[in-house]
């Protein structure tokens, strides 16, 4: 199986979305990162069985949370560049290679 690594950018917007949730309610902040973290294995295990949207980029949505994961296969690992809110731009991962 491949190494999952996140860049410092996605992994900062994963941290302030817990961050985020966990305000509104206590636990659901452990909810979306089990969510997130439940789709970043899934990408993990079979990242290509997702289409690609932009080059080699490809994307996974949560199922319980808005929000999107974007990503590239490479031979040795999967790099997730973004960890946005369906509401942002998605264009701020394209800038990220």
């Amino acid at each position: 199986m491949r190494s999952l690594v996140l860049r410092r950018a996605a992994q900062r917007e994963f941290d302030a979305a817990a961050d985020w949730y966990e305000r509104q309610r206590p636990g659901l902040g452990r909810e979306f990162i089990a969510e997130v973290d439940r789709a970043m294995a899934e990408i993990q295990a079979h990242g290509e069985r997702y289409a690609i949207i932009h080059r080699e980029f490809r994307t996974v949505f949560t199922r319980r949370f808005p929000y999107a994961i974007y990503y590239r296969v490479e031979p040795e690992q999967v790099v997730v560049l973004a960890v946005l809110h369906t509401s942002r731009d998605p264009a701020i991962w394209k800038r990220r290679r």
